[in-house]
């Protein structure tokens, strides 16, 4: 980016950065699923607390994670990622403690969880530890930061008092399905994440590694999640289940016939969208009808 580069559009970019369609419909399933477990849901908190996590949390760490990457390439939700400057570093980073602040006034466990999310996206992204460049502790921060954590942050904020060790299986379950599919994207980064010095999961066992990871993962989030569900609610955990399947079979089907071509990187982004936001379309659906019940 030159110094020439208008206001307007440098914070168009940062605003691109935060990739909040990537929040609100792939990241969003493990927050919005805890008020499927919570008997009365505080709307108006969750509803808030929502907004900070997907926002200033998910959103603050997607750009402080852009401005350290500075990729050319396809990204997770980005196909042509624009420059960033240094002030966007700063800015991300500002998003991040303002949202922990604000997660103070939930309750002091909302924000110690909030913060192991922050420290986790900065050992993500930051030269100084740089997790994303080995393949076992991207998946540990991810699963984590994104996955169980973005589940208990929506059971407490909607209301659901103290955590249990089932809120920690359910958590589990939701990791295993965050990141199925988070190592497909890195397929089409291999190039750029060498020239970083990045070792990823998908460079360490290829596209057969990844095809392996997904099956075990979904399956395995799938029955959690069911498993539980059906305790609460029959019905949803049969639905949820079967549904579960249906998808499972239909991502295999692509996922299987991917060649690991630059060209199938449009595709591959499809396949997260819509598998995701069937997650996410599943949990707004029932909420829905258990409201009209």
């Amino acid at each position: 980016m030159t110094p020439s580069t208008s206001l307007t559009t440098q914070l168009w970019h940062f605003f691109v950065h935060l990739r909040l369609h990537y929040q609100f419909f792939i990241l969003s399933g493990g927050y919005l699923l805890s008020s499927l477990f919570l008997e009365q849901v505080e709307w108006t908190l969750f509803s808030l607390q929502f907004l900070n996590v997907h926002i200033l949390l998910f959103g603050g760490a997607t750009a402080y994670n852009s401005y350290w990457d500075k990729d050319e390439g396809p990204i997770g939700g980005l196909k042509n990622p624009p420059k960033m400057t240094r002030w966007m570093w700063v800015v991300s980073m500002g998003m991040q403690w303002a949202g922990l602040a604000w997660a103070l006034s939930v309750g002091m466990s909302f924000a110690i969880i909030y913060l192991v999310s922050l420290i986790l996206f900065w050992l993500y992204s930051t030269p100084v530890a740089r997790w994303k460049g080995n393949p076992f502790l991207s998946l540990f921060a991810i699963g984590i930061s994104t996955g169980t954590n973005s589940f208990l942050l929506g059971f407490l904020a909607g209301g659901g008092g103290s955590l249990s060790v089932t809120e920690g299986f359910i958590a589990f379950g939701v990791a295993c399905i965050i990141l199925s599919l988070y190592p497909a994207s890195q397929i089409y980064q291999m190039k750029e994440d060498k020239a970083r010095g990045d070792h990823t999961f998908a460079m360490k066992f290829g596209l057969s590694g990844v095809r392996v990871f997904y099956t075990i993962m979904f399956l395995t989030g799938t029955w959690i999640i069911a498993s539980f569900l059906y305790k609460t609610n029959p019905i949803l955990g049969l639905i949820f289940g079967g549904l579960g399947m249906l998808a499972f079979s239909g991502v295999s089907i692509i996922l299987f016939k991917l060649k690991g071509k630059q060209e199938e990187y449009g595709l591959v982004m499809k396949i997260k969208f819509l598998a995701s936001f069937s997650f996410v379309a599943f949990i707004l659906s029932t909420l829905l009808i258990k409201s009209m019940i």
